[in-house]
C-alpha cells in the first residue's frame, strides 16, 4: 500500500491547475514592463538571456539574471520588468499576450533569439494562501544545477509544444504547467532552505513519519504523545522541531489543514456540513462552524454561498 505523500497531498487539495500560457521570440534587444494583476506567476527561459526584476509586498526582488532553462515563480508581485537581446539601438517594447503565437515561435532561431514562455499558475483560494505563506517573492531555480535538470527538460517540452501547433498541444500545455510547478518546488526545496512554514515542513524528514500520519487520517483526535512516537522523539522534543520548522505546534497544523481539506468539500454542494464536521473530527456541527469561523473568516455556509454565486461578468 502507497503512504501518503504530503506534498501531492496538497497538490490534490489545492486544485492546482496548471497555467494559462504565451510567449514570445525576439531578436535584438527588447524589455518587457508590465503589472502583474495574478497571484502566481511562471516565467521560462528557452533560449538567450534576460535579466529580471519585480516589485511587491516588501519592496523589490532581483535583478536576476536568466539562462537557458531557468524558471522564475512570482509569489504576489505587482510589477515585472524584464529585458535581454545583443545589438545596438533601442529595445524593442514587449507586451505578453495570451496564447502562443505557434508560427512564430516555430521559426525562432534558438541559437540567436531570445525565447520566453510563461503563463499563470491557477489554485483554488487556500492554495494561493499556501503558497504565499511558504515561498519567497521570488523563486529562481537554475537549470545548470543538478536539482533542476529534470525542470530544464519540462521548460524544453513546454516549448515543443507550444510551437508546434500539434493536435492536444492545449491539453499537453496545461498538463506540463503543473508538472513545472511541482518541479519548481522540489528544485526550490533541493537549492533553499524556506522560510518557517509548511512547505519546509514537507521538506523535513525526521517530521515525516508523524505528518504522514496526520494527512492519512485527519479526523483523528491525535495525541502528541502518538505522534512523537511515530517520530522516534521524545514528546518534548518533538514538539520543539515541529514548531521549529512548521512555525506552529503540531495539532494547530493539524487544525488548519483540517480547514484547508474543508474548503474544497465546500466547493461541493453535496457535502453535508454535519457529515464533514465529523469526518474531519470534530463533534458537532457548531463546534466545526466555530472553528471554521476562526480560522477562515466566516462560517462554512456563508463561504459556500460565496462561491456559489456567479461573479458579474
Amino acid at each position: 500500500m502507497l503512504t501518503t505523500d504530503a506534498l501531492s497531498d496538497v497538490f490534490e487539495q489545492v486544485e492546482v491547475r496548471g497555467v494559462i500560457t504565451g510567449g514570445f521570440a525576439v531578436r535584438g534587444p527588447w524589455a518587457s514592463r508590465h503589472a502583474i494583476n495574478r497571484p502566481l506567476k511562471l516565467a521560462a527561459l528557452v533560449a538567450g538571456s534576460a535579466r529580471l526584476s519585480v516589485d511587491g509586498p516588501g519592496g523589490p526582488g532581483g535583478p536576476v539574471d536568466l539562462a537557458p532553462g531557468d524558471v522564475v515563480l512570482l509569489n504576489h508581485r505587482t510589477f515585472l520588468d524584464i529585458r535581454g537581446g545583443r545589438g545596438d539601438g533601442p529595445p524593442a517594447d514587449l507586451v505578453p499576450e495570451l496564447g502562443f503565437d505557434s508560427m512564430a515561435l516555430a521559426a525562432a532561431d534558438l541559437a540567436t533569439d531570445d525565447v520566453l514562455v510563461g503563463g499563470w499558475v491557477e489554485v483554488n483560494p487556500a492554495g494561493l494562501e499556501l503558497l504565499r505563506t511558504a515561498l519567497p517573492g521570488l523563486v529562481h531555480v537554475r537549470a545548470r544545477t543538478p536539482a533542476a535538470s529534470r525542470l530544464a527538460a519540462l521548460v524544453g517540452q513546454h516549448f515543443v509544444e507550444a510551437s508546434s501547433g500539434r493536435l492536444g498541444s492545449a491539453f499537453a500545455i496545461r498538463q506540463n504547467g503543473q508538472l513545472i510547478l511541482l518541479e519548481v518546488l522540489r528544485a526550490y526545496l533541493e537549492q533553499e532552505q524556506p522560510p518557517t512554514g509548511w512547505l519546509r515542513l514537507l521538506a523535513d524528514e525526521p517530521l515525516a513519519p508523524a505528518l504522514r500520519l496526520m494527512h492519512e487520517q485527519p479526523g483523528r483526535a491525535w495525541e502528541l504523545a502518538e505522534l512523537a512516537r511515530a517520530a522516534g522523539m521524545s514528546r518534548t522534543s518533538f514538539a520543539a522541531r515541529f514548531r521549529t520548522v512548521a512555525g506552529t505546534p503540531p495539532l494547530t497544523y493539524l487544525a488548519r489543514w483540517r480547514m484547508v481539506l474543508a474548503q474544497r468539500a465546500l466547493r461541493n454542494p453535496d457535502v453535508r456540513v454535519g457529515a464533514l464536521a465529523a469526518e474531519l473530527g470534530y463533534g458537532s456541527e457548531s463546534a466545526f462552524s466555530t472553528a471554521f469561523k476562526r480560522e477562515i473568516g466566516e462560517s462554512p455556509l456563508r463561504y459556500r454561498q460565496r462561491l456559489s454565486t456567479p461573479r458579474p461578468a
